[in-house]
């Protein structure tokens, strides 16, 4: 899939178990004895809160604020000396797997998202508060640089489907998926590469083919954001359960953080050369 949270199965899910009720399978059944029809119209099913687009955005509103705010904690907290020597500090990998691991929760159990999303907004906000000070100390100015050409795709790619300009199609979505798989095996093995030789110089160096896939990888989370906008659409239209909001902002911010990440590495690149 193309985002690990936003996906169609996890919304016809979240739909038919709200829509399952007291009538389920499994239901105990009602006596035996005959009952004169009655007729008072047409019968709905009993619905709760459902998912909006409003609500969506506004989910996705508290978590970037969140995410800005630890951020800072996070740039803070490393340590740059006179000489210019930075001290990264230990403690960020484990807001790093907390936020891995809450991810992972949200996949399984999406109704928790309410309390998953603004913790994961949390974790990493501190850690790319942190990696952003890293690279800013040694390129200055490339943490603004890259937080502005990430709201700059963004607001690109969301012109792009709001004006239809750019129509999600189950044909764009297969290519997308299928470049975000090939863009997590390049990470597999750069992660396995690193374990024997400590660098990747297909990902690591300023060489041109490593800024190509830099470029490329760039360009697939920035389609991965169109996917994203049509999942939180076709969620709302669907009537998905009003928790989903939640769910769908998580997911936003996972792409959206991924694609800061990138950029972050394609200009310290192109600072390189």
């Amino acid at each position: 899939m193309a985002n690990p949270l936003l996906n169609e199965q996890a919304f016809k899910k979240s739909v038919a178990e709200e829509e399952a009720g007291w009538a389920a399978p499994g239901a105990p059944e009602a006596p035996a004895t005959w009952q004169p029809p009655v007729d008072d119209g047409p019968v709905t099913p009993y619905r709760t809160a459902r998912m909006t687009v409003d609500g969506a955005v506004t989910a996705s509103a508290v978590l970037f604020v969140l995410l800005l705010a630890a951020g800072v904690v996070g740039w803070y907290s490393v340590h740059e000396s006179v000489d210019g020597t930075v001290t990264f500090p230990g403690w960020v990998l484990a807001p790093m797997l907390a936020g891995f691991g809450l991810v992972m929760v949200s996949v399984f159990r999406p109704k928790l998202a309410r309390i998953t999303a603004p913790l994961y907004a949390l974790c990493q906000g501190l850690v790319i508060g942190v990696i952003s000070h890293v690279y800013n100390s040694q390129w200055h100015g490339i943490a603004a640089q890259a937080a502005l050409g990430t709201a700059g795709v963004f607001a690109t790619m969301l012109f792009l489907y709001a004006t239809r300009l750019v129509r999600v199609t189950d044909k764009m979505r297969r290519v997308v998926i299928a470049a975000t798989v090939g863009v997590v095996a390049i990470y597999v093995v750069g992660f396995i590469v690193r374990l024997v030789t400590g660098s990747v110089s297909f990902l690591d160096s300023s060489s041109g083919l490593s800024i190509v896939l830099s470029l490329v990888i760039v360009g697939v989370a920035a389609f991965n954001l169109m996917l994203d906008f049509d999942m939180i659409e076709q969620g709302a239209r669907a009537g998905a359960p009003k928790y989903m909001e939640w769910f769908a902002a998580l997911g936003l911010m996972v792409t959206v953080v991924w694609l800061y990440l990138e950029l972050l590495r394609l200009l310290a690149k192109l600072r390189q050369r």
